[in-house]
């Protein structure tokens, strides 16, 4: 054991040795009592595929890592399910089909977990064109013509949509949605606002998508010339109803804001059974989706009967999982993370609340030989501030990751500077870099991996600031200097 702990004692001293004497420890050294450092909670660690650490400070600090969870989240869904892995949408339905193609009965729409159903990105199919692929399943089945309702039915994940550490003021934004298993637009709303008079209201038009059954109420009001943006829309899936707040600055130009829409599967529902009627299906009955209790309701949100058990006629799928994950972190997408920590929940568990989800995304993490004492995880995609990870923990994540057989669409996914989230971060040697980045409040981090020539990860590192008040720009520039400095 003396021997053991010698040998351990040794290795570390050589290392730290080494860190020392780097450009960019040198550097992390002179900055650790300077603005704009000062004062923030902040730590990193670089280390060579070698073992060999180029840079470390405050290495086993655990910090909020804001939006590098999504590393965590990305990796393991693809160690878990694999790259070429799709989600699958089902059409099934109630009652019979008649000889002469009538449905007599209800068609549902089952959602099992593809979060790109109505989404707005390369990867997506445009509705229009996954309506049309349904319509000939629905053929293929003999049905011509529905007398029914068209149901969208989320209920494959229970439990509630977001996480209840989330933030009050972000469950009504665009990347504070929650998800279900059938989604439509990655559940959110776009409304067209623009300025009235100083002190007037503002301005405000739903653009896309429809959702006829909501009552929206608006007490935005223009406020004076430099105030800004505070527009926030607070709603919630326990009822249709929803208030815009906030205020929006005079001289401001008109824009669309994105906000959440809880009825994913009523809304997917709403929109198939239009698109039906408008390209001359007869459907006579409404659309609908299913409340927790498992009752229909429809636009009236006035609960029906049970819903039935439908016999399923066909499925669609989603794009691979490889091309999904590369979105979700290309664009530091949360409505994707979010729906690939409850896949990796429903698959592992059949429960999708968010304990079990985390209770099956640990049990891959350990798969991986990793240990859970750097990792406290609340959530898919990092907008909780409940989550923690030491930069010591996700360069071993990240290494690790390198051993599983999806690690090459996982390296893939990571944009480089210049793309995706870091479309404006430039420094020299940039073009060696594959990194995600984590940004709130107070919060930057960076982790990746800096290749070498043959494009394979040389170093694997992890940066994270939290509790900074000087402004960030002045942040990024200190990060991105180290990391210049770590660039062979």
């Amino acid at each position: 054991m003396r021997g053991f702990l010698a040998l351990l004692s040794g290795t570390m001293l050589v290392a730290l040795s080494a860190a020392a004497q780097t450009p960019a420890q040198k550097y992390i050294d002179a900055q650790i009592s300077k603005e704009p450092l000062k004062g923030a909670v902040w730590g990193i660690l670089a280390r060579r595929a070698d073992g060999t650490v180029l840079a470390e400070y405050n290495a086993g600090t655990r910090m909020i890592p804001a939006s590098n969870l999504k590393l965590v989240t990305t990796g393991t869904a693809l160690h878990a399910f694999g790259a070429g892995h799709r989600f699958r949408t089902s059409l099934a339905y109630t009652g019979t089909i008649q000889p002469d193609g009538t449905l007599d009965g209800d068609l549902y729409i089952v959602g099992g977990g593809d979060p790109t159903i109505g989404a707005q990105d390369s990867i997506a199919l445009r509705p229009e064109a996954l309506f049309w692929k349904w319509k000939t399943l629905l053929k293929k089945a003999g049905i011509q013509r529905i007398h029914g309702r068209i149901v969208g039915d989320g209920t494959r994940w229970e439990g509630h949509l977001e996480h209840a550490s989330w933030a009050y003021d972000d469950l009504g934004t665009y990347y504070g949605p929650g998800c279900n298993a059938l989604c439509f637009y990655e559940n959110a709303i776009d409304l067209e606002v623009s300025a009235g008079k100083e002190g007037a209201p503002v301005n405000v038009r739903q653009r896309y998508p429809d959702t006829p059954w909501m009552h929206f109420t608006s007490y935005a009001f223009t406020g004076p010339s430099g105030t800004g943006n505070s527009l926030y829309l607070y709603t919630t899936d326990l009822a249709p109803y929803a208030e815009l707040r906030g205020s929006y600055a005079v001289e401001r130009r008109p824009k669309t804001e994105h906000f959440a829409n809880k009825y994913g599967a009523l809304t997917c529902a709403y929109y198939f059974w239009r698109n039906l009627k408008e390209t001359g299906w007869e459907v006579t009955g409404g659309y609908a989706d299913i409340d927790r209790s498992g009752y229909l309701r429809g636009a009236d949100f006035v609960p029906m009967e049970k819903a039935g058990a439908p016999q399923e006629i066909g499925f669609t799928e989603s794009p691979s999982l490889a091309e999904i994950v590369r979105e979700a972190n290309m664009r530091s997408d949360n409505f994707y993370a979010e729906s690939l920590l409850r896949a990796m929940g429903e698959e592992a568990t059949q429960i999708a609340v968010y304990d079990s989800c985390l209770v099956a995304e640990k049990a891959v993490l350990q798969g991986l030989g990793l240990d859970l004492g750097g990792l406290e995880q609340a959530d898919g995609s990092g907008l909780s501030r409940m989550s923690y990870v030491s930069p010591g923990w996700m360069v071993d994540f990240l290494d690790a990751m390198k051993e599983s057989p999806s690690f090459d669409a996982f390296l893939a996914s990571l944009p480089a500077p210049g793309e995706g989230t870091l479309r404006t971060v430039k420094f020299e040697g940039a073009d060696r870099v594959r990194m995600k980045s984590g940004s709130m409040g107070g919060v930057l981090c960076y982790s990746g991996y800096i290749l070498d020539e043959d494009g394979r990860p040389a170093v694997t590192f992890s940066f994270l600031t939290n509790n900074t008040t000087a402004p960030m720009p002045q942040v990024r520039a200190v990060m991105l200097r180290v990391l210049s400095l770590l660039i062979p």
